[in-house]
């Protein structure tokens, strides 16, 4: 009898690792390494998160009626066409369960979020990384690669690690060269951070026609990172598809209040979202005065390279920050060695990682 093995494409992945929160003999640790918000989540939605637990005995609404409903309310959407799941992680791969299989490929940018290849290879599909050009993804690069075999394209608007976006225009000229057989999912996590007149999340785009679907994510401006809740907006052909499939009690009560709760405080919101507007640009300014080479980022972290010298390389940097008791994210897993990736933080926490990181520009070193 031969050997239980899995399918060929899961022993491709390199498992998805997210930023670490934990220092050995550090007792007090500033983590800037997984984009969190810093002000946490609204206090209504602590408190509908806390109230729920009278309830931890029934079963979620399967349909999620009043959350997709609150979330149609606030960006102008039909819940009709609104799925909820377990983080947008969950959904993004129900679709690819739902469109790609072996043989197939799937499209990513260079750069883009680690876990696209990783569900393709997931559904045995064949994941194909589209160059970028200056940390950009082009849609000429991205429309280069599609084949007679392409089902997905994976994009993320802004990019995570490098921040950077495609304006509206051209996401437009993307989807109109695509082919009708292939899936544009425009991961938009970020998008309440965005401050740029020529940018959307792609709602338009979704509306316009039948192969275009958007993802969202509570786990950045709203900060309920680990109750894991996302969403989906998309033609209804599409929708119906990932309800087929998706758990019927794939997010709990728990996750639901809390995630009507935040996405109705639109003042709460509103403060995390001026607190990057503040920090953001700060940041990238402080880091440019020092001799380092930060990306213009529209999301809520900077992508920041250091130079290619031992010892003032990101390695060194990373080190150095760490025993300083400061985490960020080390970018080697996505082909970016040279550079590290600063999540906005407190303002505390800004103005220490700009110290921290003169001393280590100017080699004092008070460890």
């Amino acid at each position: 009898m031969p050997d239980l093995m899995p399918r060929s494409g899961v022993l491709k992945i390199s498992p998805y690792v997210g930023g670490e929160a934990v220092l050995p003999g550090v007792e007090t640790v500033i983590k800037l390494s997984s984009n969190e918000s810093p002000l946490g989540p609204s206090p209504r939605a602590v408190a509908a998160y806390r109230a729920a637990a009278d309830t931890l005995h029934r079963y979620s609404d399967g349909e999620a009626h009043a959350l997709r409903r609150a979330i149609g309310a606030c960006h102008g959407l039909d819940p009709a066409r609104i799925v909820c799941g377990s983080g947008s992680d969950e959904l993004l791969s129900l679709l690819a369960h739902a469109y790609a299989g072996g043989g197939d490929e799937i499209i990513h940018s260079q750069y883009g979020f680690l876990l696209y290849p990783i569900i393709a290879h997931t559904v045995g599909a064949t994941p194909v990384g589209a160059p970028e050009s200056g940390l950009c993804t082009t849609v000429d690069a991205l429309l280069a690669c599609v084949t007679s075999r392409t089902r997905i394209v994976y994009l993320a608007n802004p990019n995570n690690p490098t921040g950077t976006y495609i304006p509206a225009e051209e996401m437009a000229r993307l989807r109109r060269a695509l082919p009708a057989s292939v899936l544009l999912v425009i991961d938009a996590a970020y998008a309440e951070y965005v401050d740029r007149a020529e940018y959307t999340p792609g709602t338009e785009l979704v509306d316009g026609g039948a192969n275009t679907v958007m993802t969202r994510t509570f786990s950045k401006i709203h900060g309920l990172s680990a109750l894991r809740l996302g969403w989906a907006y998309g033609p209804p052909a599409v929708i119906d598809a990932v309800n087929r499939i998706r758990g019927p009690f794939n997010v709990s009560s728990p996750a639901q209040v809390a995630g009507i709760a935040a996405i109705e405080d639109r003042a709460y919101t509103e403060l995390s979202r001026v607190h990057n507007m503040l920090w953001r640009p700060w940041l990238t300014e402080q880091l440019r005065a020092l001799g380092l080479i930060p990306t213009d980022s529209v999301a809520n972290f900077v992508l920041v390279r250091f130079p290619d010298e031992p010892g003032r390389d990101a390695g060194a940097a990373d080190a150095f920050l760490r025993r300083r008791g400061l985490i960020v994210r080390r970018m080697n897993s996505y082909g970016l060695g040279h550079s590290l990736r600063i999540s906005i933080g407190r303002d505390t926490d800004m103005q220490t990682v700009v110290e921290v990181l003169t001393d280590f520009v100017s080699r004092r070193d008070a460890a």
